[in-house]
């Protein structure tokens, strides 16, 4: 929510501080007079846009360099959950005691694939997949795909599996008007 209100301020910023300068080009070129202000105020003027300008550049790098660690860290928990969901399930079939094939056939049910693609994949009977999911799902004592999926979710979300998620210190915090991260 933060990093939208920051967003918005920057837009905000950057649009007025350009109609400001644009403004003053184009009654120039169309050659509409206007009732000229005090060069004191203008140059006021000038110099709060062009500052307006740096602020929100500067405001921008801030903004995009929170929103890249942002990303960085969300990859990294994926990673991290990659690599628990593997291990769960190796777990899992060395519980269950599945064959090597089981274990292929298995992974392949997981990932969605039909028995069709499986047998084809794996250069087999659809009989033989049908009777090797069969011997799975009897292994993992469920009745399905579906609820075979729904074992490894519930491990991943109940025992802890998912990494919590780091707090970013610079969330909470008030934004500085200058600092670059």
């Amino acid at each position: 929510m933060r990093d939208l209100f920051s967003l918005v301020a920057l837009l905000v910023m950057q649009v007025v501080c350009a109609a400001f300068f644009l403004g003053q080009t184009l009654l120039s070129y169309l050659g509409i007079h206007h009732r000229p202000l005090a060069w004191e105020l203008h140059e006021l003027l000038e110099i709060g846009a062009a500052l307006g300008l740096v602020f929100g550049a500067v405001l921008g790098t801030v903004v995009l360099k929170r929103l890249l660690r942002r990303q960085k860290r969300a990859e990294e928990q994926l990673r991290q959950v990659s690599g628990a969901f593997r291990e769960l399930m190796q777990s899992r079939f060395t519980d269950w005691g599945l064959t090597s094939a089981e274990r292929d056939v298995a992974l392949f049910a997981i990932k969605g694939m039909s028995t069709q693609e499986i047998a084809v994949l794996r250069g087999t009977a659809e009989g033989t997949v049908k009777a090797q999911t069969n011997a799975i799902y009897r292994k993992a004592a469920v009745s399905g795909r579906s609820q075979l999926l729904s074992l490894f979710i519930e491990d991943l979300m109940h025992d802890g599996g998912l990494p919590a998620a780091q707090p970013d210190p610079l969330e909470d915090a008030p934004a500085p008007l200058l600092r670059v991260v």
